[in-house]
């Protein structure tokens, strides 16, 4: 059974690419357009790992990461945070609530997949 991945970002062209990426890599792949999206998902079928935007519409991915980790059945989950803000303050803040990894956009798409393999063998 392949590894299961929910990405979660507001820019519809971004989902499709990671998407389409994800699963030429032999992922199965979720889609979430905010952060409440996420949440839902969450409620319905845990993920191996996801892929959090960290500005998004409803509950911003800061928000929703920071409720994985207070839930004990999400806390193990590795989650990486997706954000065009490439300051040293919004990587600390994202790995400070609890983000495995942090990938600053642009970003290559081979390091992103190498980067999901890593934190889904681990």
């Amino acid at each position: 059974m392949s590894q299961s991945i929910l990405i979660a970002d507001d820019e519809p062209s971004i989902l499709l690419s990671l998407k389409f990426l994800l699963q030429k890599a032999g992922f199965e792949v979720r889609l979430a357009k905010n952060g409440e999206e996420v949440i839902q998902a969450l409620e319905q079928s845990v993920p191996d790992l996801i892929l959090l935007d960290a500005m998004m519409p409803k509950r911003d991915g800061f928000d929703v990461c920071q409720t994985i980790r207070a839930n004990p059945d999400w806390q193990r989950l590795p989650v990486i945070m997706l954000t065009a803000k490439s300051r040293d303050v919004e990587r600390q803040k994202g790995m400070a609530l609890g983000a495995t990894d942090y990938v600053t956009k642009p970003f290559s798409t081979r390091d992103l997949v190498e980067t999901v393999r890593k934190h889904l063998a681990a």
